[in-house]
C-alpha cells in the first residue's frame, strides 16, 4: 500500500487510522510516497486508486474498489481483484475511482 504524502506535511502525518489498519494486514508492505513521485509514475490521481499487477509485471487491474466515495462493500472493482487473485480472470480490468485528488 502506498501513502502519497503532499509536500509541506509534518512528519508522520500519514500514520492515522488507515495506516494502522494497513499495518495489521499480514504480508502487506506499506510505502511512503513523498511529493507523489510514485503516484505520478503510475498515473494514479485519486485516493483509493488500486492497481494489481501479475508476478511478471503485467497490469491486471486499475481502478476503484468502492462503488462511490466513502462506501464499503461489494462492487465490480473489489470483485475483479478477488477474482483475479483467486482465478486469474475477471469480468472487468478497470473501474472508476472515487476519492480525493492526490496531487
Amino acid at each position: 500500500m502506498v501513502f502519497t504524502i503532499p509536500d509541506g506535511i509534518p512528519p508522520d502525518w500519514e500514520q492515522g487510522d488507515l495506516w494502522k489498519a494497513a499495518a495489521n494486514i499480514p504480508g502487506l508492505r506499506i510505502l511512503r510516497d513523498p511529493g507523489g513521485q510514485e503516484a505520478r509514475r503510475f498515473d494514479v490521481k485519486g485516493s483509493g486508486h488500486t492497481l494489481l499487477y501479475s508476478p511478471t509485471g503485467k497490469l491486471l487491474f486499475s481502478g476503484g474498489i468502492t462503488p462511490s466515495r466513502g462506501h464499503e462493500g461489494d462492487n465490480p472493482g473489489r470483485s475483479a481483484i478477488v477474482s483475479l487473485v483467486l482465478t486469474g480472470h475477471a469480468l472487468v480490468d478497470h473501474t472508476p475511482v472515487f476519492g480525493c485528488s492526490l496531487l
